[in-house]
């Protein structure tokens, strides 16, 4: 019961935090996108090609999550853009109090996205809201069609799954079509773009939904 009562505090506590980073980045029309997946999946690899479609000086930035090392930081600030490493320290998800410490320096009336990398789980950082608008799973065909059966908790919370390396289709014995059912089967509003991030299929797609996602945020600040 103890164990129950610290748990529910501690989310509870998050979650006051995350309702305060969610009411400022409506007030400053700033569209905040979690990023959560396993390790490996192509999370990076994704922001890479998400950076490089931004024209320089677009209102951008990130923060990267790891256990150790900004070895991610370190491939995504040589965009241009601002970025800052979230080193955990052993904890296997990132919470709404970090996020609110790194954004501290950063002047949110000079931005429009904030894209946040989780540490690679499917598990943890399911349960911390950071105040972001959606969040987003990507799963890589070198995973199994039943990732969405066996972490059902993320599918069903996120808006967006993007089922990435398609390049790799040919290679491993992975069935997009199952694996669309059991995403939708979790969560029947949940949305799917298939790309890779190698041969650059299906990135106009994802550019688009995130387009869209950025004009929505700007049109939903108060007057």
């Amino acid at each position: 019961m103890k164990r129950i009562a610290l748990e529910g505090k501690v989310l509870g506590e998050n979650d006051r935090i995350a309702a305060e980073l969610r009411q400022a980045f409506l007030e400053h029309g700033i569209l905040c996108l979690n990023f959560i997946s396993s390790p490996g999946s192509g999370k990076t690899s994704l922001l890479e090609r998400t950076l490089e479609g931004f024209a320089a000086g677009a209102r951008v930035a990130l923060l990267t999550g790891d256990i150790q090392t900004d070895n991610d930081a370190r491939r995504l600030a040589r965009f241009g853009f601002p970025v800052r490493q979230i080193t955990t320290a052993g904890a296997c998800h990132l919470d709404a109090r970090m996020v609110e410490r790194h954004l501290r320096e950063w002047d949110l009336a000079k931005l429009d996205l904030l894209l946040i990398e989780n540490v690679g789980n499917l598990v943890c950082p399911t349960s911390y809201d950071l105040g972001e608008a959606a969040k987003i799973v990507v799963l890589s065909v070198t995973e199994g069609e039943d990732k969405p059966l066996k972490y059902p908790g993320i599918f069903r919370k996120a808006e967006l799954m993007i089922l990435n390396k398609t390049d790799l289709l040919p290679y491993v014995p992975f069935d997009v079509q199952t694996a669309r059912e059991n995403a939708r089967g979790i969560n029947p509003r949940i949305e799917i773009l298939e790309l890779s991030c190698q041969t650059g299929a299906g990135l106009d797609g994802w550019r688009r939904w995130l387009q869209g996602r950025m004009e929505t945020a700007r049109q939903r600040v108060p007057a």
